[in-house]
């Protein structure tokens, strides 16, 4: 996209490489088959949810157990909103348009409260925090039966192709379609956050909390607006796997799946993006080519049922240690590695006078820029201390 849009820096550059990347995986479903344009819609949902606890975990260092939680408050509230809708008798677009908006805006309040919490708290008690909120989802099931329907969930009505394209594309494919534009939308949207002013400050709380409100940054602020994008993307990741799978149900959001949306954005790289959408199609494809490899060998009946449901686990624990261990960035380092090579030891032992004197240049462009996004246009401007006097040698002594 650099090479083909040279001019373009920063945030346009990234609002239209991520168009042209949602239209070439749009036109990529008439190449898959019903079931595969399904597993991409899958993909898609947890890309969601995946993207925004990349952004959450890497740039503004906030841990997160619970995002499963938030996946399901926006598969509730686009349940909620759609079937309130049918009895209305509102369906087609509008519905699936409300019903997003009803799942961002109950699982942006509940990212809102866990930020209020994510302020004041800080590594292993924000991580029990959300860890308590993706188990008490059955519970809130199970209380509020009447309108959640307890274990079973909520069913909502079908969505079928539109007029227009029922001769063209299967129902599978459309909601391949349904779930990459919001996802493309969604990821895009986060990406550009990260570049920006937002992504900035992110960053700079990560690092050192501080020195970030020594130069004028707002700490809390931007603690709960971290948490509040990322819920928004979760919910968006929800209410698409509700609208793929035409239901809801507490089941589908345990504790297991949350930790292994974590393993996911640990082994694609915490704060890449690319990475996001590695993990989500490792958590996607990885567990369904283990179950036809388990089928396809002829095993024991007892031990094909007590592989189905572990294997997954230890081979994802596996591939996490290896991954570590080999690569600590995760799986999107390596093209970050092959674009930049290491120098050589010759090389690194002589040392190159202009690329040191570009390296010093950049970083202290850098600096400078990302001092004055810290502090803001209305922070007083910085005088330069001094420079202490250095006592000079004596003067030599005549001899006598």
């Amino acid at each position: 996209m650099t090479r083909l849009l040279p001019r373009l820096r920063g945030i346009p550059r990234t609002l239209v490489f991520g168009a042209v990347l949602t239209l070439l995986v749009l036109g990529g479903t008439f190449l898959l088959d019903p079931y595969r344009n399904f597993q991409l819609a899958t993909v898609a949902a947890y890309f969601c949810a995946a993207a925004g606890l990349t952004i959450l975990i890497g740039h503004s260092g906030q841990l997160s157990l619970g995002h499963a939680a938030l996946m399901a408050a926006g598969g509730y509230g686009y349940a909620l909103t759609a079937n309130a809708m049918t009895d209305a008798g509102i369906d087609g677009i509008p519905r699936f348009l409300l019903g997003m908006l009803g799942a961002l805006v109950v699982s942006g309040a509940l990212g809102w409260l866990l930020g209020l919490a994510a302020a004041r708290l800080r590594g292993p008690y924000l991580a029990g925090v959300t860890l308590a909120l993706v188990i008490a989802v059955p519970a809130v099931a199970a209380v509020f039966s009447g309108a959640l329907r307890g274990d079973q969930g909520l069913q909502i009505a079908y969505d079928g192709v539109p007029p227009v394209l029922e001769r063209l594309i299967a129902v599978e494919q459309w909601q391949a379609w349904v779930a990459i534009l919001v996802a493309g939308v969604v990821v895009t949207a986060l990406a550009a956050l990260a570049r920006g002013r937002l992504g900035l400050h992110m960053r700079a709380v990560r690092d050192d909390e501080t020195a970030a409100r020594l130069n004028g940054v707002r700490a809390g602020r931007v603690k709960v607006t971290a948490f509040g994008v990322s819920s928004l993307a979760a919910g968006a990741g929800g209410a698409v796997l509700c609208f793929v799978t035409q239901s809801v149900s507490p089941g589908a959001y345990t504790l297991a799946f949350s930790l292994l949306l974590v393993v996911a954005v640990v082994l694609g790289g915490l704060g890449s993006i690319g990475g996001a959408a590695i993990g989500s199609v490792l958590i996607v494809v990885l567990p369904w080519l283990l179950s036809t490899a388990v089928s396809a060998i002829p095993l024991p009946a007892e031990i094909e049922q007590r592989l189905s449901g572990n294997l997954s686990v230890l081979v994802f624990g596996a591939l996490l240690i290896v991954v570590m261990l080999a690569w600590p960035g995760g799986l999107a380092s390596l093209r970050r590695r092959r674009s930049h090579p290491r120098p050589r030891s010759g090389a690194a032992e002589k040392g190159d006078s202009r690329g040191s004197t570009r390296t010093e240049s950049t970083l202290s462009r850098d600096v400078d820029a990302g001092s004055v996004d810290a502090r803001g246009a209305d922070a007083e401007p910085r005088h330069p201390e001094p420079a202490l006097a250095t006592p000079s040698a004596p003067p030599p002594q005549r001899k006598r």
